[in-house]
């Protein structure tokens, strides 16, 4: 008896599984390696916008808008959240407040993530903007961090509120033209592959083009796409 999914799921929706189980992955590396950790996070968000550019070239499922929002709540939620607290236990030990308070900001973290995943499948799918930062970025942003050697548990546990409140903000933000989300992606894959090389020199520059998007991209970055390269829906869930 063949699997229930045979015939029935596409490559893209393959890659989005494989999405899910590298967060798990993370998950379980985080507090032995956080920076370890901090690269599967990263190449997770490789994978997700991998299965956007499949879906939109070799089609999809029904079921893959589904997977996307489900994949991305363990590598763009629940691993991301884990990986903060790895971190301050690897500064602070075991102490118990200062944990309690880097697993809250974690609870909350994933909390958020999931509500802005909610809403971003049952709004947003087919629009080129998006109402709150996305999962993914927020997740890049955290990873890249500790990638660069931001590891301070005061600054990483600040971050974490942060972020969790701008998932579930009304701030618009546009998606990436495809050019950018190549640049975006080539920066990328080298930070998982040589996140030392040059004195952290990826880690660093795809945290600096995280935040810049993250800062600027509501006000500055350019939405008419008339007779540009269209945009690239990579960030989670956008399938067409």
């Amino acid at each position: 008896m063949k699997p229930r999914f045979v015939g029935r799921l596409s490559l893209a929706d393959a890659v989005t599984v494989s999405n899910a189980a590298l967060g798990f992955l993370a998950v379980s590396v985080a507090t032995a390696n956080p920076r370890l950790a901090a690269r599967l996070v990263l190449l997770a968000a490789v994978a997700d916008g991998l299965d956007g550019v499949l879906a939109r070239h070799v089609g999809s499922s029904a079921a893959g808008p589904y997977l996307d929002s489900l994949a991305d709540v363990a590598s763009f939620s629940v691993a991301p959240a884990m990986l903060v607290v790895a971190v301050v236990r690897q500064t602070w030990g075991y102490d118990p407040l200062r944990v309690a308070i880097a697993t809250l900001g974690g609870a909350l973290f994933v909390a958020m993530a999931i509500v802005r995943l909610g809403l971003y499948t049952a709004y947003d799918t087919d629009d080129d903007v998006t109402e709150g930062i996305p999962t993914t970025l927020a997740s890049v942003i955290l990873a890249a961090g500790v990638l660069a050697g931001f590891t301070d548990p005061i600054v990483v546990v600040a971050l974490t509120f942060v972020l969790a409140g701008l998932m579930v903000s009304t701030i618009t933000y546009p998606d990436l033209l495809a050019r950018d989300a190549l640049i975006m992606g080539v920066v990328h894959s080298l930070a998982i592959l040589v996140p030392g090389f040059k004195g952290r020199a990826f880690p660093y520059a795809l945290l600096t083009l995280a935040l810049a998007y993250l800062v600027l991209g509501p006000g500055f970055y350019w939405r008419e796409t008339e007779g540009k390269t269209p945009p690239a829906k990579t960030t989670e869930g956008k399938r067409s």
